[in-house]
């Protein structure tokens, strides 16, 4: 069993890679090189280690055969599969959270989307990519949308997804700078609330469409 010293200095490492990685500090693509990381923290190898295979289960860097850790690529075909797993489950879940939601629903995804349109997207402290309060407002606008559909295990495979697409959607952001991301979530909120499933259904499989194209353009 790890000692708790370790185990705290895995953690803040973590914390520093995992921000480090969504600030765009490390290129797509680039290599996380354990020896390197373990003198820019001052700590060990095996402290290193722990980090990055958690950054791995995050989805936020790859772990390749004899060669070490990386940071994921643009071209890594694992956006697309994920954005097909999404644009496949979750307009089905919004659906189902129009047809069952109810009045305490249609407050929370008032206040969340007003949260999220008042958020500034970035901040000059944390660079050129989405800021980490508007990351998490975005997340919470999306879970609340969907949490109406009353179904825990769905909202589970949404958590999953959610996770897993993080650091795409960051790049997305970054090279779509254009993107009226505004409207689109203003256009979920309204169809979502004017209990209009087919086109709340059309408009999340078009946001999650765009955001995947930023990707391959």
């Amino acid at each position: 069993m790890a000692s708790p010293d370790k185990q705290m200095l895995s953690e803040q490492v973590y914390t520093r890679l995992r921000d480090a990685i969504m600030r765009g500090d490390h290129a797509p693509g680039a290599a996380l090189k354990p020896q390197d990381l373990a003198k820019e923290h001052g700590v060990s190898l095996a402290v290193v280690r722990e980090a990055l295979v958690r950054v791995v289960g995050d989805g936020l860097a790859d772990r390749l055969p004899n060669r070490g850790f990386a940071v994921p690529a643009f071209s890594d075909r694992r956006w697309q599969e994920i954005t097909e797993a999404r644009r496949t489950i979750e307009p089905l879940v919004l659906r189902l959270s129009v047809e069952r939601g109810d009045l305490d629903w249609e407050a929370r995804v008032r206040a969340a989307h007003h949260r999220l349109s008042r958020t500034p997207p970035f901040v000059p402290e944390e660079g050129e990519y989405l800021s980490a309060a508007w990351s998490e407002a975005h997340r919470v606008f999306h879970r609340t949308l969907l949490d109406g559909c009353g179904n825990p295990v769905l909202l589970e495979t949404f958590d999953r997804m959610w996770t897993a697409s993080e650091l795409a959607r960051r790049w997305a952001a970054h090279r779509a700078p254009g993107r009226d991301h505004l409207a689109e979530h203003r256009l979920l909120e309204e169809t979502a609330l004017a209990r209009d499933a087919d086109a709340a259904a059309e408009a999340l499989t078009r946001h999650l469409t765009l955001t995947a194209a930023a990707l391959t353009e």
